[in-house]
C-alpha cells in the first residue's frame, strides 16, 4: 500500500474574511471604540457616583486626627504636616474647565500668586492645554482620580487604574507626573475616617502624598463673595490650604472673590506659593520621557479624536433627523396629492391607449421563472407580443419557453451580453412603438400592461414606472422586504412623480416610448443601475416620467441574506455610478438643468446619502442606552419609530394592502435595516476606491406562480429542498 508523501498534500485552504464584512466591521468597531472612549472620558462609563458616609474613627491613628493637612503615609510613615504662618496655598479641584480654569489663572497671574490645581484625569485629557498652561506658569497639579470616584468603595485595582490613568493624561498634557493626590469628597484631616484611612495608607504605598484642607471656602454652594472670602480667610496669620473650585459649576463667585481675597491678604504679609514651597520641600513634579510620554500623547490624541468623531457624528445625526423627517413629510404630502390626482372622477391622461404593445423579457438562466412569467403574459387584457431574449442562459431557458408553443411568443438568442444588451436586442426586434419591459422572475396581472401603457395618452409622457410587488413575503425576509416595496419605493415613487424627478423606472416592470429609448441611445450599460440610468437620461431629454399605481407586477425577492446583499450592492453601487454621470445636469438649462438642480439632489440627498447617515439613529439609540439618559433615549427612538409606521400604514392604505404585515416593522428596523447600511457603506468604499462590481446573478426558485385575476395576489410556490432558504 502506497501513500502520497507528506510534501505533497494541500494544506488546508484558510477562510478569509470577506472585504464587504470585513471592511464595515472594522469601520463598526472604530466608531464603538470612539463612543465607548467618549463615554469613559465623560464619566459616562465605569463612573460611580456614591459617597460612603461617615464612620468610626477609632482606626485612625491620634496623631493624623490631630495633625495637618498634608499626609504622607510613604514608606510606613504617618505623619500630618502643616503650612507655616503666613503661607496660604490655594487649592482648586475638579478641573481644568475651559470657561472657569482660564479667568482663574488669570486672576493668580495678575497678582503673582501660585496654587495647586487637582486635576481629574477626565478633564485634564479634554483640556490639555489648559493644564500644560498650569505648569508653564509655575502652578503644582495634582491628581484628583480620573472619574472622581469615592476611593473608599473601589478595590486596590481599581484605585491603581484612577491613578494610573490621572497619570497618564496628566503626562499627555504637560509632559510630567505628580506625587501630590486629593481624594474626591475629602475633608479635613480630622474627618478621616475607618473607610478613608486604609486607602489613603494605600495611596501612601504607591508614592503618594495626600493633600486635604483646613480652610474651605465653601464656593460650591455659591454664597457671595463676601462669604468665600470671609471662610477662605485663617485666623491670627495662621497658615493654611484653602479648597476652592475652578470646575463643576458657575465660578464666577470664585472668580471675583479671588481678585479681592489675593491682594487683600498680601497686604497682610501673606504669601500665596506652592504647597511643595510652602513645605521647603523638592518639587511634586517629575518631568516623564520615552514611552511614559508617548502613551500620554497618544492617549490625549485619542480621546481628541473620540470627541471630534462624535462631533461629527451629533452633526450627522441632526442631518438624518432633518432628512428623514423631511422626506417623511414630503411623502406623506405628495404621495396623497398624487393619489387624489389620479383617482378623481374624470381623470385621464388623454385618450385612452389601445395600440398594440411589445413585452421585452432579458432572462439570463430563468428556468425556474420563465414559465409563470411567460403565462401571466398570456392573461393580459391588452394586445401585446411577448419577446424574451435569452442572454446566454445555460439551464435551458429558451428551450421552456419555445416548448410552450404559445402565440405571439418568440424567443431570442445572444450570446450573453448582459441585461442592458439583452434589452436593446429585444427593441430592436420589438414591431411596436410602446415598449413594456419587465424581469424574468416577475409576474404581471391582467391589466398590468393595459395600466401601465395609458399615461401614454400624454404625448410628453415618455416612460412609466409600475407598481412593483414583493410576491415570496411568507418568509421573514420576504415580509422585510415587502414593507420596504410599498413604503420605501412605491411612497417615494408617488412623491417624485408629483416633484416630476421620478429617478428609477423599476426593472421588474417599467414602460417606454420606444422614441424616447432612440433618443437617448437606449439602453446603456455604463452603469449597474441601468433602470436609474435611462431615467435619468430620459429626463435630461425633456420627456416626463410617471408612476402607474395600477399596473402591478409580482416579483420574487431575494430569499437569503447573502442574495439580498449581492441584489442591493449592486443597486447602491449602480445608482451611485447614475449620479456621477449625469452629474452635468447640475450646469446645464433646460430640462436637464432642472433635473440636475431638482431631482439629483434629491435622489442623492434621499437614496444615498440619508440611507448612509441612517445607523447614526441606532448608533445613539445603543449609545444612550448604555450611557444614558436611557429614557429619553427610548422615547427618541420609539418616536422615530411611531412617524415611520403612519408613513408604512398610510403607504399600506394607498396600497390596499393588508396592514398585518407591519407587525414586524419593528423588527425590520432593528435587522433588516442594519444589512441595508453595511450594503451602502460597502457601496461608498468601492466607489471611493475606484473598485468595480460586477454583475451577479440573483439565485431564482420559481416560487411566485401567475396570478388567477386582476388584484388577486399570486400564489406561492412550496418549498421545493434547498431551493428557497429563510433569513435565519
Amino acid at each position: 500500500m502506497s501513500s502520497r508523501p507528506r510534501s505533497s498534500r494541500r494544506a488546508p485552504r484558510r477562510r478569509r474574511l470577506p472585504m464587504r464584512y470585513l471592511l464595515p466591521s472594522l469601520l463598526l468597531v472604530a466608531l464603538l471604540a470612539m463612543l465607548m472612549l467618549r463615554g469613559y472620558v465623560h464619566s459616562e462609563v465605569l463612573a460611580d457616583h456614591r459617597i460612603q458616609p461617615p464612620a468610626a474613627t477609632d482606626h485612625v491613628p491620634e496623631k493624623i486626627l490631630e495633625g495637618g493637612p498634608v499626609i504622607d503615609t510613604r514608606g510606613g510613615r504617618e505623619t500630618g504636616m502643616s503650612v507655616p504662618e503666613h503661607r496660604l496655598v490655594l487649592t482648586f479641584d475638579d478641573g481644568p474647565d475651559p470657561q472657569w480654569t482660564p479667568k482663574v489663572l488669570d486672576v493668580l497671574k495678575e497678582h503673582h500668586a501660585h496654587g495647586v490645581f487637582f486635576v481629574t484625569g477626565t478633564m485634564a485629557s479634554r483640556y490639555p492645554d489648559l493644564v500644560k498652561r498650569m505648569v508653564d506658569e509655575g502652578h503644582e497639579v495634582g491628581l484628583h482620580t480620573f472619574n472622581h470616584p469615592d476611593l473608599s468603595y473601589q478595590s486596590k485595582s481599581r484605585i491603581d487604574w484612577e491613578l494610573t490613568q490621572n497619570q497618564t493624561a496628566l503626562a499627555g498634557a504637560a509632559g510630567i507626573r505628580t506625587s501630590l493626590f486629593r481624594p474626591p469628597y475629602s475633608s479635613f484631616a480630622d474627618a478621616m475616617d475607618n473607610k478613608s484611612w486604609p486607602v489613603t495608607k494605600y495611596i501612601g504605598s504607591r508614592g503618594y502624598i495626600t493633600v486635604v484642607n483646613n480652610t474651605d471656602s465653601e464656593d460650591w454652594k455659591r454664597p457671595g463673595v463676601d462669604e468665600i472670602i470671609r471662610r477662605a480667610t485663617p485666623k491670627g496669620g495662621k497658615g493654611a490650604i484653602v479648597l476652592m473650585h475652578d470646575s463643576g459649576g458657575d465660578r464666577s463667585q470664585t472668580v471675583a472673590a479671588l481678585d479681592r481675597f489675593l491682594p487683600q491678604l498680601q497686604g497682610q504679609g501673606y504669601e500665596f506659593v506652592n504647597l511643595t514651597e510652602a513645605l521647603g520641600a523638592p518639587s511634586a513634579h517629575t518631568p516623564v520621557h520615552g514611552l511614559e510620554l508617548a502613551k500620554g500623547k497618544a492617549w490625549i490624541y485619542a480621546v481628541d479624536a473620540s470627541d471630534n468623531v462624535t462631533d461629527v457624528l451629533v452633526v450627522g445625526l441632526a442631518v438624518i433627523g432633518v432628512l428623514v423627517f423631511t422626506r417623511f413629510g414630503l411623502m406623506l404630502l405628495l404621495s396623497g396629492a398624487h393619489a387624489r390626482r389620479v383617482r378623481r372622477r374624470g381623470f385621464s391622461w388623454g385618450p385612452p391607449v389601445t395600440e398594440p404593445v411589445s413585452v421585452l423579457v432579458p432572462a439570463f438562466n430563468e428556468a425556474k421563472c420563465i414559465e409563470n412569467t411567460v403565462r401571466s403574459l398570456m392573461s393580459s387584457e391588452h394586445p401585446i407580443e411577448i419577446i424574451v431574449i435569452d442572454d446566454g442562459s445555460t439551464d435551458g431557458t429558451a428551450r421552456i419557453v419555445e416548448d410552450l408553443r404559445l402565440p405571439n411568443v418568440r424567443v431570442v438568442r445572444q450570446h450573453n451580453a448582459g441585461k442592458p444588451a439583452a434589452l436593446n436586442r429585444g427593441l430592436a426586434n420589438a414591431r411596436f412603438d410602446l415598449i413594456v419591459m419587465m424581469d424574468g422572475d416577475t409576474v404581471f396581472e391582467p391589466s398590468t400592461v393595459r395600466e401601465l401603457v395609458q399615461p401614454f395618452g400624454d404625448h410628453r409622457v415618455g416612460a412609466v414606472a409600475g407598481n412593483a410587488k414583493v410576491g415570496n413575503k411568507d418568509s421573514l425576509i420576504g415580509a422585510w422586504q415587502h414593507i420596504e416595496y410599498v413604503m420605501g419605493f412605491n411612497l417615494d415613487r408617488r412623491m417624485y412623480d408629483m416633484l416630476r424627478c421620478m429617478p428609477t423606472i423599476p426593472g421588474a416592470v417599467g414602460a417606454f416610448r420606444r422614441s424616447a429609448l432612440e433618443r437617448i441611445g437606449g439602453m446603456s450599460d455604463d452603469t449597474l443601475a441601468e433602470d436609474t440610468d435611462v431615467t435619468m437620461a430620459l429626463h435630461r431629454d425633456g420627456w416626463r416620467v410617471v408612476y402607474a399605481e395600477k399596473a402591478r407586477a409580482w416579483t420574487e425577492a431575494p430569499e437569503s441574506v447573502q442574495q439580498l446583499w449581492s441584489q442591493r450592492y449592486r443597486w447602491s453601487y449602480g445608482t451611485m455610478q447614475a449620479i456621477w454621470k449625469h452629474r452635468r445636469s447640475v450646469i446645464e438649462s433646460g430640462p436637464s438643468g432642472r433635473f440636475g438642480r431638482i431631482g439629483l439632489p434629491l435622489v442623492a440627498l434621499f437614496m444615498v446619502l440619508a440611507p448612509l447617515l441612517a445607523p447614526l439613529i441606532d448608533v445613539f439609540l445603543l449609545y444612550g442606552l448604555v450611557f444614558g439618559p436611557t429614557e429619553k433615549t427610548i422615547v427618541a427612538w420609539l418616536g422615530v419609530l411611531v412617524v415611520q409606521a403612519v408613513c408604512a400604514a398610510y403607504a399600506f392604505r394607498l396600497d390596499r394592502e393588508r396592514m398585518t404585515h407591519l407587525i414586524s416593522l419593528p423588527l425590520q428596523q432593528l435587522l433588516y435595516r442594519q444589512l441595508m447600511y453595511v450594503v451602502l457603506l460597502q457601496s461608498w468604499i468601492t466607489a471611493l476606491t475606484g473598485g468595480r462590481l460586477r454583475w451577479q446573478k440573483l439565485r431564482r426558485t420559481g416560487a411566485v406562480e401567475a396570478p388567477g385575476a386582476p388584484g388577486v395576489i399570486p400564489r406561492q410556490r412550496a418549498s421545493r429542498g434547498n431551493d428557497r432558504r429563510p433569513v435565519a
